[in-house]
């Protein structure tokens, strides 16, 4: 890509970031019917620019225009001292995919994280997210842990 800076989410970025998010949400089938509520999607913007908030941002910004997002968090673990990064959300717009940008947006997670005191960065991708997983098979070893879950 010609020009590509991965940065803090600003303020001005939300009618970019979130035709990304919605895409985002729309590959995992929150969409229509099943889309997420707007109020979920107004509090995690407001999650990213709250102090208090361990949630953050980043995204991929080609010349002015955004072409990826990540989101993270920073949590506790009973298993070590320092914070946990729990990498939630991953998205690329479609014409940049296999450029480099989901890796940047990694790797710039792996800078946060570590800066932060971090020993690990960890998260999930559905079994079926093949083109995902080719990258995150380069960028990071599989855990081997199954994840369970129920609605409450």
């Amino acid at each position: 890509m010609a020009s590509l800076v991965v940065r803090p989410v600003a303020p001005g970025d939300y009618d970019q970031w979130l035709p990304l998010w919605d895409g985002y949400n729309a590959f995992y089938e929150r969409a229509g019917p099943t889309a997420l509520p707007l109020d979920i999607t107004a509090m995690t913007w407001a999650r990213f620019f709250d102090a208090y908030e361990p949630v953050h941002c980043l995204v991929a910004d080609s010349d002015g225009r955004l072409v990826g997002i990540v989101h993270y968090l920073f949590h506790r673990s009973t298993t070590a001292i320092g914070p946990t990064c729990y990498l939630q959300d991953l998205f690329t717009a479609a014409e940049v995919r296999g450029r480099g940008v989901g890796r940047a947006l990694i790797e710039a997670v792996y800078g946060a994280a570590k800066q932060a005191g971090c020993a690990r960065v960890y998260w999930l991708t559905h079994e079926t997210n093949a083109t995902a997983r080719v990258l995150y098979d380069k960028v990071a070893e599989r855990s081997g842990f199954i994840v369970y879950r129920k609605a409450l």
